[in-house]
């Protein structure tokens, strides 16, 4: 069984490797030329991780026809900002009955879609795109660390079938067909990492984070019943435990870049200073603008949109979010 991979950054490299450790046929694109020639020669990408070797039997290339020949799944591992660019010049490469497999986690800027959604939409294949979430940091999978996610799909049959296909030894996954909810989590717990980092930034302790994460998931919750998701979801691996490893790892990028903010940057110093796509910075404009328009209660994903985008000082967001009416829990 062959899987391609289109995306050679740090989660569509670590997945290659668990796959390819596992004894899969893998194939590994990457749109730079440059680039992608020297993971092919080196074996390595240090760019975005850093002490992994890829394994020989990984076939690394620029040539999307030749990474998607013969193969019997697809996994989309490039941001969600470039999956639409990435993905139109070869929809016809994807049209057929192959199962995609969206590893994005975030929501389109220009349109609030989905990564799930744009692909559907360019490759006319919404029954046959599934998405894998849930709490893995791609350099704990390329290390053959455990690691437990959710792969969500429309239809029973297929998510079974590539539930066995992808997972690995150390690499356990649950399935659903919770579509929505599962990737909501996704691109949601990403913008309350964002705020667990600010607070990281402004020297805030535990008790102020737990506040937040414990919130925050209320707020993703609330966010996914109303456009239809499944609540249960969102208490489970693709939301507590993607958003627990997100705002605590030192790995986690959304974390990281919050704390720059939080100590004082502002959002264009914080993405000069970024190499790593911190996919919450986008999300959370499109949330807060979706939220506002549907009514939807979210004041740590507003404040952390108007830090962003309006630069509210983050301490006055943090006296603001203290300062709300009191209410009972729920």
């Amino acid at each position: 069984m062959k899987i391609a991979i289109l995306g050679n950054g740090g989660f569509g490299t670590a997945m290659a490797i668990a796959l390819a450790r596992a004894g899969r046929a893998v194939a590994l694109w990457g749109h730079d030329h440059a680039y992608t020639g020297q993971i092919a020669r080196t074996r390595q990408n240090p760019r975005y991780l850093e002490g992994v070797l890829l394994p020989e039997a990984v076939q690394v290339t620029t040539d999307a026809e030749q990474a998607l020949a013969d193969c019997a799944a697809v996994l989309v591992a490039v941001p969600t900002q470039h999956v639409r660019s990435t993905l139109q010049p070869m929809a016809q490469l994807l049209a057929g009955e192959v199962p995609i497999v969206s590893l994005a986690k975030g929501l389109e800027q220009s349109t609030g879609l989905r990564p799930s959604e744009v692909i559907a939409l360019l490759c006319g294949a919404a029954q046959r795109v599934l998405v894998l979430s849930g709490p893995s940091h791609a350099e704990e999978i390329a290390r053959d660390l455990p690691t437990t996610v959710v792969l969500a799909g429309p239809k029973e049959a297929m998510v079974q079938h590539l539930q066995d296909a992808l997972a690995t030894r150390s690499f356990r996954i649950y399935r659903n067909q919770d579509v929505l909810g599962t990737e909501l989590c996704g691109a949601l717990k990403n913008v309350m990492a964002l705020a667990a980092g600010i607070a990281d930034g402004l020297g805030y302790g535990d008790n102020t984070k737990a506040a937040i994460l414990s919130r925050g998931i209320v707020e993703m919750a609330r966010y996914g019943i109303a456009l239809g998701a499944d609540e249960r979801t969102f208490y489970g691996l693709a939301g507590v435990g993607d958003l627990a490893v997100t705002a605590f790892s030192r790995h986690g990028r959304n974390r990281a870049f919050g704390e720059r903010i939080g100590r004082g940057e502002t959002l264009q110093q914080a993405l000069a200073a970024s190499p790593k796509v911190a996919e919450g910075v986008w999300t959370s404009q499109v949330l807060d603008e979706r939220a506002r328009a549907l009514g939807i209660e979210m004041p740590i994903a507003s404040a952390v949109a108007r830090v962003l985008y309006e630069g509210l000082p983050p301490q006055d967001a943090v006296r603001a979010l203290m300062e709300r009416d009191r209410k009972a829990e729920g």
